[in-house]
């Protein structure tokens, strides 16, 4: 058996802790994502799996849904839109005293109207006198709320919110943004590692030193050239070619560097016995380096995916905000600053912005960490 040290298991409690760091936050908003919007306003996620004490306001049916019997006119309804399982323990009528009821009791408004609630939200209201009023009473509960889950918030965001068509939009952006640079880097490290010729050296500092240019300070020079091109074309830079263009322009150093790093390690006699069978630069790159680099590929793929999924600077600058071209983070911005207060809307909005995320990197996980270690070790 391995011997333990207290340098391995500290290593190994320091990356259980960073998993559970990871792990908890984006259960917990998964589970934000699936609760009903008034218990979600009120309790934290970890609250949803036990019976919960809520304090709701409600409204009685008006005069429409009156009915007579004998002497006295009758309003009866439940409290509840729908069968939610909560109980009631206790109501009120007023503001200063929510609780002042027990269920089961008679309430006397000052019109002198009566109403008795019942513990499963049922009510009648009584009167000697015919309602007059369009609009029912306040009425105040405490109730105890059992765990529930619901698929509303996903409808709302994803048919109601316009968030199912910035989705859409950023696979619109995401997919080419990511194959494009992956392409050209690809035959731009293997020119840089087996081909030989004038300059190679310095254009592979020029590419290491523009890793160090922050991409704000490029974004309006950027964008100034693509509208002098749009104007010579009679197109419009804030387009899908158009930041498709930018984030290859500003991932295109990053990818290249990584794939350089991984085929330098390649065995260099293999790379000559192809030469020496008449290869070309080509079939060498196809037959031989391709095959061998898909590890590393797929760390590039899910490096590049996951910076242009996420990403919002280069989206707000390079897009419009109508809906045919609103980006996934730019829609959560704009939820944010017009629906801050529906946290329904923001956790489930942000679990669908983290959904194909996850897929992409556990789908490509095993070849994710193969990539990241490649060229760590030779031989």
């Amino acid at each position: 058996m391995k011997k333990l040290t207290f340098t391995s298991v500290f290593s190994q409690l320091l990356l259980l802790l960073f998993v559970i760091a990871w792990i908890v936050p984006t259960f917990g908003l998964f589970i934000s994502s699936l609760r009903d919007k008034d218990v979600l306003a009120i309790s934290g996620w970890w609250t949803s799996f036990t019976t919960t004490e809520v304090n709701e306001i409600y409204r009685t049916k008006g005069k429409e849904d009156q009915i007579k019997e004998g002497d006295y006119y009758f309003i009866k309804s439940n409290l509840f839109d729908e069968n939610q399982g909560k109980e009631i323990y206790r109501f009120g009528i007023t503001s200063k005293n929510i609780d002042e009821y027990e269920v089961g009791e008679t309430a006397l408004f000052k019109d002198e109207t009566e109403i008795t609630v019942f513990e499963n939200g049922d009510y009648f209201w009584k009167s000697k006198e015919e309602f007059k009023k369009k609009k029912g009473k306040r009425i105040f509960v405490s109730a105890k709320s059992p765990p529930s889950f619901t698929l509303d918030n996903y409808k709302e965001v994803l048919l109601k919110e316009g968030l199912g068509q910035a989705f859409l939009n950023t696979f619109a952006v995401a997919l080419p943004a990511t194959l494009i640079p992956l392409i050209i880097c690809s035959y731009f490290a293997y020119a840089l590692t087996w081909m030989k010729f004038y300059g190679r050296d310095l254009l592979l500092a020029t590419i290491i030193a523009s890793l160090v240019v922050p991409l704000q300070m490029c974004l309006i020079p950027v964008l100034t050239i693509y509208n002098d091109f749009g104007a010579l074309f009679g197109v419009s830079a804030k387009s899908y070619p158009g930041i498709w263009m930018a984030h290859t322009g500003f991932g295109l150093a990053s990818t290249t560097f990584l794939l350089w790093n991984f085929l330098k390690t390649l065995p260099s006699e293999m790379i000559e016995a192809a030469r020496v069978d008449g290869a070309t630069h080509y079939d060498t790159f196809i037959k031989i380096v391709v095959p061998l680099s898909i590890p590393s590929f797929a760390s590039i793929f899910i490096l590049q995916f996951l910076w242009v999924w996420n990403d919002l600077l280069v989206g707000l600058v390079f897009l419009d905000k109508h809906p045919s071209e609103i980006i996934l983070t730019a829609k959560l911005k704009e939820l944010l600053g017009s629906r801050g207060e529906n946290w329904e809307i923001l956790t489930t909005g942000a679990f669908v912005s983290m959904t194909v995320p996850l897929f992409i990197f556990f789908s490509l996980q095993r070849y994710f960490i193969r990539g990241l270690v490649a060229g760590s070790v030779k031989g």
